[in-house]
């Protein structure tokens, strides 16, 4: 293996799940008002309202997919009856769809951050950064989905890419495995391995937030500014 593969298959996914885990420790102990997703749709709602729903869902459903191809080895489907070419296109049809999905929404998001003035005054360098690098992923993403799997005839990435995901944090990192990867594919790894080292200063900390105090929070207190229905006696003075 080359020093440039080493760094690449190697060091490159350790330094981003540094950045990624110690980045986001560092922004949630000194910006927890920060930790948001600086939501913008008083600025402007309507492509806001069909592009939100299409990114987050189709993100969400390609999440799930990567899961899916890079964490379960390919015995584990054999097992269950499940042969290699049906695999291919259970995991092929939902995933484009879902990467058509999020194409479009994030086209959406994009085009309205830069025709809405009120929203692109809004935006900050490291949103331009967030939607440059997460752009390129997806895009390269989809990309390495439909060169390979669909005009290419298919190619088996759990013998190769997900195999050397495993071995990642299991600390015996086979950078081998990376070398007969067709180039898209090693493109697309290299942009999210990018992304995540700059995810933890930009909004997309708001995916790791969930509402999960909301109903064990107090209720909120509504006060009259008539007198007699005051909830006590009012206080004389300061």
């Amino acid at each position: 293996m080359s020093t440039a593969e080493l760094v690449l298959w190697v060091g490159m996914p350790y330094l981003s799940i540094v950045m990624l885990v110690g980045g986001l420790i560092w922004r949630y102990r000194s910006d927890q008002f920060g930790w948001t997703s600086r939501s913008s749709q008083w600025n402007e709602p309507a492509i806001l309202r069909w592009a939100s729903p299409l990114f987050h869902f189709g993100m969400l459903f390609v999440f799930l997919g990567h899961v899916i191809g890079l964490a379960i080895p390919e015995s584990w489907t054999s097992a269950v009856g499940i042969p290699e070419g049906v695999y291919h296109y259970i995991s092929m049809i939902p995933g484009t769809l879902a990467a058509v999905a999020t194409l479009i929404g994030m086209a959406g998001l994009i085009y309205r951050r830069v025709v809405v003035k009120s929203v692109r005054l809004a935006t900050t360098t490291m949103d331009i950064v967030m939607y440059t690098l997460l752009g390129i992923a997806v895009a390269l993403g989809s990309w390495a989905t439909i060169h390979q799997q669909i005009i290419g005839g298919g190619y088996d990435y759990r013998q190769t890419i997900s195999p050397w995901f495993r071995t990642i944090p299991l600390f015996q990192p086979n950078p081998a495995l990376m070398a007969t990867v067709p180039l898209d594919y090693k493109l697309h790894i290299v942009a999210a391995m990018i992304l995540f080292c700059v995810w933890p200063f930009t909004r997309l900390v708001h995916v790791l937030s969930a509402p999960v105090a909301y109903p064990t929070r107090p209720a909120i207190v509504y006060r009259s500014r008539d007198e007699n229905l005051a909830a006590g006696p009012r206080r004389r003075g300061w």
